[in-house]
């Protein structure tokens, strides 16, 4: 979003005109020692306070922290209106970044939950802050969207699938999932030639509930063995071993968790380990979450879905915006998928 131009300064009872994008506000000025002091966020002839409220809010600060901020460090006297009227003013970048097209082809889309507390109908609730990133076949990455649902189900992932198509996309050659009921079945629905892969880290996870936390490590460490297998074949008797074994006759389970999403555990198995690291888990999208949580964890919850959308936009945006190249190993990535794909894995920009 670009910040709005500035009225100059009015040398008056010590007062300055902002004119913000939303509307103009009157800041207190500081005493000047024979005029030659101007404090640096408020330069004599350029008042941009767009860009600082929304860097500061999307860190997580309230409007209240943002004023006083702007008070302590600053020397300017802003309202709270003031800080809700730039941010808000986000809006509408925000509709225009998820209507926007997309590319017809990403290599692989990672798609992972966390969970926001947000009021709704008077309580509030958990509800699920839906994230996915897109690796085009050049490599580089990108955050295709975000979805708030309180109930996730088929019908929502069908719907989030068609929202992509309609965006442009025409193909998903992987989807990484965190291997929620429905969710393969609502990918292949739209993008039927997708191959989806559960996040083995949630299966992991999934698995430890069943477990007592002093033999967590010990469960994790034959689990291991599976997923680490050398091929497909190699995981699949190790799964039965572990069925056989103390763990599996003692958790069974464990076992019925892997069994049932066998079909989604396997495809990373057909590359080489150094592309496995790449496709077997979401762990692309968690360094995101976290980035999102430390943002949100100081607001305790928000009055409505808009006002979560909006902070956790503005940190996407940021974070973004410091993504780098593709690393070198995607050169590695991009042989193996062109002999996986063949003409569906097309470099379209």
């Amino acid at each position: 979003m670009q910040p709005s131009s500035l009225a100059h300064p009015v040398h008056q009872s010590g007062h300055t005109e902002l004119d913000t994008k939303t509307d103009e506000y009157e800041c207190a000025r500081g005493r000047m020692l024979q005029g030659r002091f101007e404090p640096r966020s408020i330069e004599k002839y350029r008042r941009r306070f767009d860009d600082k409220v929304i860097a500061l809010y999307a860190r997580g600060m309230t409007t209240r922290e943002i004023q006083a901020h702007i008070r302590e460090i600053y020397g300017a006297e802003i309202s709270p209106d003031l800080v809700s009227a730039v941010t808000d003013a986000v809006h509408e970048e925000v509709e225009a970044w998820r209507s926007r097209p997309l590319d017809p082809v990403y290599a692989i889309v990672y798609l992972d939950a966390l969970r926001v507390k947000i009021r709704d109908e008077g309580l509030v609730q958990n509800k699920a802050v839906y994230l996915a990133i897109g690796i085009r076949c050049s490599g580089e990455k990108e955050i295709l969207g975000l979805w708030i649902e309180q109930n996730e189900g088929a019908k929502f992932w069908l719907q989030v699938m068609t929202e992509l198509r309609n965006r442009g996309v025409q193909d998903i050659l992987i989807a990484v999932v965190d291997g929620l009921k429905g969710f393969p079945e609502a990918i292949e629905a739209v993008f039927p030639e997708t191959v989806v892969q559960t996040c083995i880290v949630h299966l992991i996870r999934y698995s430890m509930h069943f477990a007592s936390w002093k033999e967590r490590k010990k469960i994790a460490v034959a689990l291991r063995a599976i997923y680490q297998a050398e091929s497909a074949d190699a995981a699949r008797a190790r799964l039965e071993e572990f069925a056989a074994g103390p763990w599996g006759q003692r958790y069974p389970s464990i076992y019925l968790a892997w069994e049932r999403k066998w079909e989604q555990v396997t495809p990373f198995f057909a590359f080489t380990p150094q592309i496995r690291r790449i496709i077997y888990t979401t762990n692309a999208i968690e360094s995101l979450h976290s980035q999102v949580r430390r943002s949100v964890r100081v607001r305790g919850h928000f009055p409505n879905d808009r006002a979560a959308t909006k902070l956790i936009y503005l940190v996407l945006r940021n974070v973004e915006s410091k993504w780098k190249r593709p690393p070198i190993s995607w050169q590695q990535a991009k042989s193996e998928f062109a002999i996986r794909f063949g003409d569906r894995f097309r470099i379209t920009n």
